[in-house]
């Protein structure tokens, strides 16, 4: 992660980090001065190196003179977050990601499952964006709280959540279901958003119980992944008896 906003924002929302590089000579504003702190609170290893050095190492990438390590994502496995959502005192509630690439959209659901109380979120191992340093970002944080697993195969893993009782919802924008509409949403569920562009694979609508849209006026197209997912977790905890913690 480079850039001294970037790196800036990374750090107020906690993201893990392994070491802070910071460039010698480098301008010593308020935001470095802000970096250099908050690298210090956390323990951080921080490491002066030359500009070239800097260079070497994020890949010539425009650094402002300051770039972030981070540790390699530790995931969860696809077995652990049903086991976790079992043990909940709430109705089991997984996301699930049929190939989504943007790393952005990735980081918006994650910040989204959290904030609605989902127990986990599932992603492919394969064609698929993961955690990297945009998704920690968009997530402001939250993959920190949430279990996040990978998948070797998607469509096997839905079913085995489908075997243990759990309905499985997929969205998709041309639905004549409305996701308001979706009876058993109270229930245990796995909420299923399709890729960008082609939406849900095959095997994996095929897999489904249900195939909802979120409603939106005939004058935009579609929404973005992110956005119709945090918008369906919203009304799926609407639905729920409690709401959220």
């Amino acid at each position: 992660m480079v850039g001294r906003n970037a790196v800036l924002e990374a750090l107020e929302v906690e993201i893990p980090i392994r070491a802070a590089y910071v460039a010698e000579g480098a301008e010593r504003d308020d935001r470095l001065r802000d970096i250099l702190k908050r690298a210090a609170t956390r323990g951080a290893a921080l490491l002066e190196v030359t500009r070239s050095e800097l260079d070497r190492l994020t890949g010539g990438a425009l650094h402002q003179g300051v770039a972030l390590q981070l540790p390699a994502f530790d995931y969860a496995h696809p077995d652990d977050l049903l086991a976790a959502a079992r043990d909940s005192d709430r109705e089991p509630l997984l996301v699930a990601l049929d190939s989504i690439t943007d790393p952005r959209n990735l980081g918006a659901i994650v910040r989204s499952a959290a904030a609605f109380g989902a127990h986990g979120v599932l992603i492919p191992q394969r064609r698929a964006a993961g955690m990297t340093a945009a998704a920690w970002k968009t997530s402001a944080g939250a993959a920190a709280h949430l279990p996040i697993a990978r998948a070797t195969n998607l469509n096997r893993t839905l079913r085995a959540y489908a075997d243990a009782g759990l309905t499985l919802i997929g969205l998709d924008g041309k639905a004549d279901t409305s996701i308001d509409q979706v009876p058993g949403a109270s229930g245990p569920l796995v909420l299923i958003v399709g890729s960008e562009g082609s939406g849900l694979s095959r095997l994996v609508r095929e897999a489904c119980d249900v195939i909802a849209s979120v409603p939106i006026s005939a004058r935009v197209e579609s929404l973005n992944a992110g956005v119709a997912a945090g918008i369906a977790l919203y009304e799926i905890s609407r639905q729920r008896v409690g709401g959220l913690d």
